[in-house]
């Protein structure tokens, strides 16, 4: 008789949700649902509250199926993805926002995208959910200021994940540490900074030569967008943050690995963001100019954000180096 090949087992998946507000309360519910109903379940589901005693008590009684945690280490939502990392027993650490939710397939397609063991780590599609509607001058080359994925971003090999939706082998953490607590979000901090996930994955490939992040598309996830993330104000204020963010990525990688991607995203994409806008424009959808015009703005914000940071970078170096 021929033996029975047996597919090789599925590796194991810790899924990592952080919360903060009690007034997220119903999303964070939506989102442990969603992660519930997967095709491919779960090993487990660790939610991380960030320093709010009576959310943790009220999340721990009511969802008594999952694992609720405080975040043991610095305030922000670094400090937490960190703390459910090490408390994680999965092979693969995949991560969620708490006010989004996953379609039914979402860790079946990240699961399928560790295809070889120079995979270290999957992301996939995050759409806008919002709470009205797409402002017509919103172009979607930024998308990326609300949470979700860019026009513009290739299936396949990326530079990084965006923190949102991304899965990680658990063996990446020992490798090249945890994200880094002194860039991204806090709740005590009013600048929506950002770029933890992206500084990670270069620290993991520089600890780990031939690493391989990729996209999956087909891993998809609704990304909800308040109406105050709708205002141009908004846009303005997280293009200037995200300059900020990415003076401390150079800061920590290097210049050359910490914009090589964001020289492609300008000269290739937004580029032909400003040119389709002028087109749309001349055909009669006028609208079309307000979206060539926020992409030059976002990008004038972004690089005077650089500026200030890389500014504030030297400031803090002088000190460090009269002392030496």
């Amino acid at each position: 008789m021929t033996p029975v090949e047996h597919a090789p087992a599925r590796p194991t998946v810790s899924v990592v949700i952080c919360a903060y507000t009690e007034q997220r309360w119903h999303d964070v519910l939506a989102a442990v649902h969603s992660v519930r109903e997967q095709t491919l379940p779960a090993h487990e589901v660790i939610l991380v509250v960030d320093h709010n005693p009576a959310l943790q008590e009220r999340l721990a009684e009511t969802l008594p199926d999952v694992l609720v945690l405080p975040n043991s280490g610095h305030r922000g939502l670094s400090g937490g993805k960190n703390t459910g990392v090490a408390a994680a027993s999965g092979e693969l650490v995949a991560f969620l926002d708490d006010d989004a939710i996953a379609e039914i397939d979402w860790l079946e397609h990240l699961v399928g995208g560790f295809t070889d063991e120079d995979v270290l780590g999957v992301g996939g599609t995050t759409l806008p959910l919002w709470a009205s509607r797409r402002p017509s001058w919103f172009p979607r080359e930024f998308d990326w200021v609300v949470g979700c994925t860019f026009t513009g971003r290739q299936p396949g090999r990326v530079r990084n994940l965006l923190g949102g939706n991304a899965c990680f082998r658990r063996s990446v953490f020992d490798l090249a540490g945890g994200f880094p607590t002194h860039m991204g979000r806090t709740s005590g901090n009013a600048r929506p900074l950002g770029c933890e996930e992206t500084e990670f994955c270069i620290r993991v490939s520089h600890a780990r030569p031939g690493a391989l992040f990729v996209f999956e598309p087909r891993a998809v996830i609704g990304h909800r967008v308040p109406a105050p993330r709708e205002q141009f104000s908004y846009f303005r204020s997280r293009c200037y943050a995200e300059g900020l963010s990415k003076a401390a990525v150079t800061r920590s990688v290097g210049l050359a690995d910490g914009l090589s991607a964001e020289r492609s995203y300008t000269a290739v994409t937004l580029r032909r963001g400003v040119v389709r806008g002028l087109a749309d424009a001349s055909r009669g959808d006028l609208t079309g100019l307000g979206r060539s015009a926020a992409i030059s703005v976002g990008l004038l914000s972004a690089v005077a954000g650089y500026a200030a940071g890389a500014v504030e970078g030297r400031r803090r170096e002088v000190p460090a180096v009269a002392a030496a």
